[in-house]
């Protein structure tokens, strides 16, 4: 475990706020992962996918760098788009 992971598991337990914004902002960052490797993987540019989806390349890159708040709608676009499929799971 490296320092920023000590440092992140410290906060974690001495901060309940800071663990719950962490966990959120840690699947919202993953969701971005996810749709820009899938994009990537396709083989597609932002500027391509926009096209595609048709939208522009500022929008392609606000659902991949700012994906707290992305439509089921856009998502399921997004992915058909690249040639995935949508899933949504609760746990």
């Amino acid at each position: 475990m490296d320092d920023l992971e000590k440092y992140i598991e410290k906060r974690k337990k001495n901060s309940p706020d800071f663990a719950q914004g962490f966990e959120e902002g840690y699947e919202h960052f993953k969701i971005g992962i996810m749709l820009r490797m899938a994009r990537e993987e396709a083989g597609m540019t932002q500027e391509e996918l926009a096209r595609k989806m048709k939208t522009k390349k500022s929008a392609i890159s606000r659902i991949e760098n700012h994906a707290e708040d992305i439509r089921l709608s856009t998502l399921k676009k997004f992915a058909e788009s690249v040639g995935k499929g949508l899933t949504v799971s609760l746990t």
